[in-house]
């Protein structure tokens, strides 16, 4: 909730499963040791300081408001999306990491360049989790079309450093390939990246690379609306840190 908050301030059947997945599919394509603890996570801290910097997020989704209210400026494009959505949330008009799974593996599966089995639901819980505002486990419209338009994004990233079509990117086009998707990074910093997302040979596949731009976005878009001086540092509680790290 802490994570979802900041980032907010910073700026199911199978037949409707189907229908909607078609949908989602041309839009895919159109468009005692505390000092050494201390150590570390300064370490950490400045390189996603120096990295958070450089990165320019889109702007974030706008506060919970009715999901009918649809704004004069839309386009074609989000009315189609808007419609679609309502067919897979459902009477509450959000989405469960369930939902977000199964729907996204139904588009997915439609792309075959992609050369994936699809999101595990722990990826699926994690993107809800740093998008979640209220912390009641679920995604609105706007969340949801946020989190959409930065899949589709980045699948196309994907797909370019897919360099030998094999169904992932591999650790020499790794770094290319995050910066493609806007986040420039460090080596020591890539190293983390690789250790926690990658096969061992450093391959990192579809699901994965997805699940570490949700987290990156996520992160640095928390520690940009926390750093309100833009001085690169930033102060929080110990209950405040737990909620960032912990349900996200």
């Amino acid at each position: 909730m802490f994570l979802a908050k900041a980032l907010l301030s910073g700026g199911s059947g199978s037949g409707r499963g189907g229908s909607l997945a078609r949908g989602l599919g041309g839009l895919l394509t159109g468009g005692g040791h505390g000092g050494n603890l201390g150590g570390l996570v300064g370490g950490l801290v400045n390189l996603i300081s120096e990295a958070a910097a450089q990165y320019n997020p889109e702007p974030p989704p706008p506060p919970h408001h009715h999901f009918t209210n649809v704004e004069a400026y839309e386009s074609e494009e989000i009315r189609q999306f808007r419609r679609l959505f309502v067919q897979l949330a459902g009477d509450d008009m959000e989405v469960c990491a369930t939902e977000l799974r199964d729907i996204l593996n139904k588009v997915v599966s439609r792309h075959q360049d992609l050369k994936t089995d699809g999101f595990s639901l722990d990826t699926c819980r994690s993107m809800v989790a740093v998008m979640d505002s209220d912390t009641n486990g679920k995604l609105g419209f706007e969340e949801f079309k946020y989190l959409w338009n930065n899949i589709k994004k980045w699948q196309c990233v994907y797909k370019q450093y897919d360099t030998y079509q094999s169904g992932t990117v591999g650790r020499a086009q790794l770094p290319d390939a995050l910066k493609a998707a806007g986040f420039h990074l460090n080596e020591q910093l890539c190293q983390v990246i690789v250790r926690r997302y990658a096969d061992e040979d450093g391959s990192m596949d579809f699901n994965n690379f997805i699940s570490c731009l949700v987290r990156l976005d996520s992160m640095f878009r928390a520690f940009k609306s926390l750093d309100r001086d833009g001085s690169g540092q930033i102060k929080m509680t110990i209950e405040d840190w737990l909620q960032l790290t912990m349900y996200s």
